[in-house]
């Protein structure tokens, strides 16, 4: 009997629990049996999109049919001087009706054959019609109907800190839209040497396989064409810093590429030296910058239009050079204070363009208009 109260009281206690827990309130509940009611917090229905992304959608569809991917087949070598077959895939964009397509040089480079694959997953041969290599540019052509083209903006007034779109096929994944800002506008050279003059810098993602394709403005037209990204050493995908090509630099070479296949690269025809404001007290000059005139090219675009170089020795500290020439200061109104920015002014320009020359002869300024001759004129 002594064992009896304790069962029964943990009977009793037992009982009690399950009493109040099951039959609490006069209800029959279950751990799984669900409320009567769920009150679900849904989503607003897409008609609520901000003015931001109204825009990127719109800038998208505007865009998107004129952005191709572009696929090169090379041969290569391999250990045994075998031939082995590769292929590389970038983006490009269609610029007219007939079938031109702008994409980098650097996609097409020594390709046996191009393949163009539109939006709608037509694919096309491609005939590359011209190439820039300095400029890592190129032109190729399809034959396809109903074609859209992208309409070319303007780089010239571009700010930091405006919004920018870069459509391509990053990794294959075509048709893929990213957006971001104007980082900068700075120089820099591209892996294999070639340098790009106020090239765009971008924190849009920027691929592989975004080289090619378009930057856009948030009109949806084309500022800058995707060339380069900085990335860790043996990582290549994007770091936040991309580079574009500024659309002007190829705006400034389509004809020749349509019409020649190649660039007449422009030249005023002179050898200058870049004046500083010491320089410029030593000899004399009329302005504490710009580039003096040691010589001009005989028969070139300077000496045409009257520009003078050198015409007496001296010494800039041992090295022997020619005083007495025309001091460049501005061509075509922008200021001149080195041979970079002469080159950036020439870039925007082909041979055969004319522009105006402001220089100081002695103390007289004088605006000189000069038809620019091709590069090889160069000194």
């Amino acid at each position: 009997m002594k064992f009896v109260r304790p069962i029964a009281i943990a009977a009793l206690l037992v009982g009690f629990f399950f009493y109040y827990t099951t039959y609490r309130s006069g209800t029959l509940r279950t751990v799984n049996s669900p409320p009567e009611k769920i009150d679900i917090t849904q989503a607003a229905s897409n008609e609520a999109l901000d003015s931001d992304e109204q825009n990127n959608i719109s800038v998208y569809r505007k865009n998107i049919s004129s952005v191709v991917n572009v696929t090169s087949k090379v041969v290569a070598f391999d250990f045994f001087y075998g031939l082995v077959p590769q292929e590389g895939q970038g983006s490009g964009f269609i610029i007219d009706h007939d079938g031109h397509v702008l994409t980098n040089y650097h996609v097409i480079a020594d390709a046996r054959q191009v393949e163009v694959t539109l939006h709608n997953r037509k694919k096309y041969r491609a005939t590359v019609v011209g190439t820039d290599r300095s400029h890592d540019l190129a032109i190729v052509q399809i034959k396809a109907p109903d074609l859209s083209a992208m309409t070319l903006g303007d780089s010239r007034n571009l700010q930091v800190g405006q919004k920018v779109y870069a459509i391509g096929n990053p990794f294959g994944l075509a048709g893929t839209l990213t957006s971001g800002i104007v980082s900068s506008i700075r120089s820099v050279q591209e892996p294999d040497g070639v340098t790009i003059d106020e090239a765009i810098q971008t924190d849009a993602a920027i691929n592989p396989g975004n080289s090619g394709g378009p930057l856009l403005n948030s009109h949806g037209e084309v500022i800058g064409i995707n060339t380069m990204i900085a990335s860790n050493p043996g990582v290549s995908q994007s770091a936040g810093i991309g580079f574009a090509i500024p659309v002007n630099t190829a705006k400034a070479v389509l004809n020749d590429l349509l019409t020649l296949g190649r660039v007449r690269r422009p030249a005023l025809g002179v050898l200058t030296l870049p004046i500083s404001p010491d320089i410029a007290d030593e000899l004399g000059l009329a302005s504490d910058y710009g580039l003096l005139i040691v010589r001009v090219t005989p028969g070139g675009a300077a000496e045409r239009a009257g520009l003078r170089g050198g015409s007496e020795r001296a010494y800039l500290g041992n090295t022997p050079i020619m005083v007495g020439g025309d001091l460049i200061i501005a061509v075509d109104g922008q200021e001149v204070q080195d041979q970079q920015q002469l080159s950036r002014i020439m870039n925007n320009h082909r041979a055969g363009d004319a522009v105006k020359v402001t220089i100081y002869r002695g103390k007289r300024k004088m605006e000189v208009n000069v038809t620019l001759g091709e590069a090889r004129e160069q000194v």
